[in-house]
Formats: structure tokens, sequence, C-alpha cells
């Protein structure tokens, strides 16, 4: 589908509110959009469902689904120019405030250093004055400045209209093998990825690693995990693992209950920093820091490499494959304002004026499309 229709088709389905999401996975060119056919709202029982889910933080709450048999795809390759657009300077003037977050982060150091927690991940919302006639173009700009990350824009209106571009895949599964990553630790990018690292950073991302190994050994065999490296998303740079292993059950279902929340944006112990979390941020996450992506899709691959051998093409397998990523990097348009969520993990080492700076960098992925 040419790229103009493809938009025109999405702007459509919105303009109708009609339940839908577009987007397009790391360093790929085609953008699918997924268009439910009426506005009835579907939840996930257990993930062994087909289509797009989309999950809160609160892992009690309902996990919203698109399902396959009630819905129409579309696909588009799109292009974009990789220009750089400039982003103006922003001072936060939202109800949660420096003062604000600064408090709850020192709050945060206080619990951990009784012993109660080892990290705990603490968030904000910034609320900017916007148009929301001008979502579908939000949407557009996200996909020309962030070629890195999965990319969306989701709507349902019983629910509203979600936008992000987020660095962290949540579970990657093809047939029996998984993969995840732990993504920790957070530094402004300056030309170069060969960059030292605190003592802060590398922790916290030891913790989310060794929680995440530790944590699925129970579901997943052969479980590996590579070495920390330095990767980029946007203007930001992050320390990243990468692990992978062979689903026991061959359910989602377990492995999914096991990460989620991971430590990257909730904290450890799980249960202890979840509480601090609902009782002590003062507003709700909602789907921030949830998860969101493709459930059981059907995909079908050739044994034979070669295109040449028609014969050999025929013998191809199909399996399930699942892409989930955390909806990091993202905001909420509702009420002619956008609401974007930042957070980081907080431990014994940080310092909570540089944690309320880490969030005013991390604003700037949706800021730069929005001023």
């Amino acid at each position: 589908m040419l790229q103009e229709d493809f938009f025109k088709n999405i702007e459509s389905q919105y303009q109708s509110q009609l339940p839908f999401v577009a987007y397009r996975k790391p360093r790929e060119v085609l953008v699918k959009a997924i268009f439910q056919v009426d506005e009835q709202l579907h939840t996930v029982t257990d993930f062994t469902e087909n289509g797009f889910v989309f999950a809160p933080f609160d892992a009690t709450e309902k996990t919203i689904l698109f399902p396959s048999e009630n819905c129409q795809t579309i696909i588009s390759e799109c292009l974009f120019s990789s220009e750089n657009t400039s982003t103006k300077n922003f001072i936060s003037t939202g109800s949660n405030s420096q003062e604000e977050h600064i408090n709850l982060v020192q709050k945060g150091i206080e619990h951990i250093n009784t012993g109660a927690l080892k990290k705990v991940v603490l968030s904000r919302v910034e609320k900017i004055p916007i148009s929301e006639d001008n979502s579908i173009q939000f949407f557009k700009s996200l996909l020309q400045k962030y070629q890195d990350a999965f990319v969306y824009v989701w709507y349902h209106p019983k629910i509203g209209l979600w936008l992000g571009a987020t660095p962290e895949t949540l579970l990657n599964v093809e047939g029996q093998r998984f993969k995840t990553m732990s993504l920790a630790g957070t530094k402004k990018y300056d030309n170069t990825k060969d960059i030292p690292w605190g003592t802060k950073e590398t922790d916290e991302q030891q913790i989310v690693t060794d929680y995440i190994v530790n944590n699925l050994q129970d579901v997943v065999d052969d479980i590996k995990a590579t070495d920390t490296k330095t990767v980029k998303a946007g203007e930001l740079l992050h320390l990243q693992s990468k692990i992978s292993g062979v689903l026991k059950s061959g359910q989602l279902k377990p492995v999914i209950d096991s990460l989620h929340p991971t430590p990257a944006i909730c904290g450890l112990p799980k249960a202890e920093a979840k509480n601090f979390i609902l009782n002590n941020e003062n507003y709700n996450r909602e789907f921030y820091t949830g998860f969101l992506g493709e459930l059981n899709f059907k995909t079908s691959k050739s044994r034979n490499t070669n295109r040449r051998n028609v014969e050999n093409n025929a013998y191809s397998t199909v399996k399930n494959t699942s892409e989930l990523f955390v909806n990091l990097r993202c905001m909420q348009i509702k009420k002619e304002q956008a609401h974007i969520y930042v957070g980081g993990g907080i431990t014994k080492d940080s310092n909570p004026k540089l944690e309320w700076e880490e969030t005013v960098s991390k604003t700037q992925t949706m800021l730069s499309v929005l001023l």
C-alpha cells in the first residue's frame, strides 16, 4: 500500500473512533496497522490468544487484546529522511515538579537503606498542552526520529490513545526459542558509545540481569546471558545484556509472569518495589512500563534459503512467534494534553538531583515530536 494511503486509513479509523494500532519494529521499514472492526473491549485470559496485546504496569489489571480474528491488517513500506530536527529547551512546570520528584527519590533511597529494597524504579508524568488533531503526525515524527526503537500509536475509544518509541524488548519467542534483554543505566549520547560507566549504573545493570536469569530458571532451559555492552536509543545510551533460552512448557504465561514487571521498570524484590511504587508515586502509571506487541502470530519460514529451488521451498515450517516490548519512552494523549511518562532506577548509590536530570533527558524522546 502507498505510504500516503496507509496513513489516510489510520486517520480514518481514528476519526471513526474504532480501535487500532500501527507500529514499526526496530530497524525495519515496514509499518503495520491492525484495525479492529468494532469497538468491543477484548482482554487476554491466559496468553494463548492470537493478536496484538497492550498490558498495564499492574499485572493484576486486564491486558487488552486486539484479536486477529476480529481485525484487518494493512502494511506499507514507509521511508523517512534521517535528518535530525532540533528540540526546543523545555523547563518542567507540571504538577510532578523537580522538588516533588527529588523528594520521592530521597524517600526511595531511605527505604532501600532500611534493607527492604535493593532497587526501586520511580517515575513521574509531565503534561504538555497539544492539539489531539496532530496525533497521527506525532506518530510519523516518531517513525522518522527513532528508527532503532519499537515505534507505535495505539488507540481504543474506551481506553484512550498512546504513542511511544521504546528501546526495550520484554520477550521474543519463535517456536520454543526465547530471547529477552536486561536494560539499565542512562547517559546522554555525545557522538560516541565508548564511555565510562559508574558503579551505580553497572551495579543496577547486574541486578537486572541476575534477577531475570534466576527468575527464569524454572520455566526456561539452557539459559544464557551475554556480556554487558553499551547501546544507543535515540539520543541516550544504556547498558544491555541479551538473554536467551528454550521454553520448558511451551506456554508464554509462566514466562510473562516471571518477567513482568522487570527490575528495569519496577525494582527488587519485585513485590516490595511494586508496593512502594503504588503507595508513593501518587499517580496511576496505567500502561506506562507495561508491555505491548504481537502475541502468537503465525509465521512461515522456508527450510531452504535458495529461492531458485522451488521444490524445496515447498517444505516450510509454521511457528508461533511473539514479540513483546516494554512500554517505555511513551505518552498518553487526553484532553488536549500529552502526558509524558519518565522514570529511573534508584539504588543506594543514587543521587536525587542526578535522577531528576535523567528524567529530564528521557522526556526529550517525546518532546522532540511535540514542540
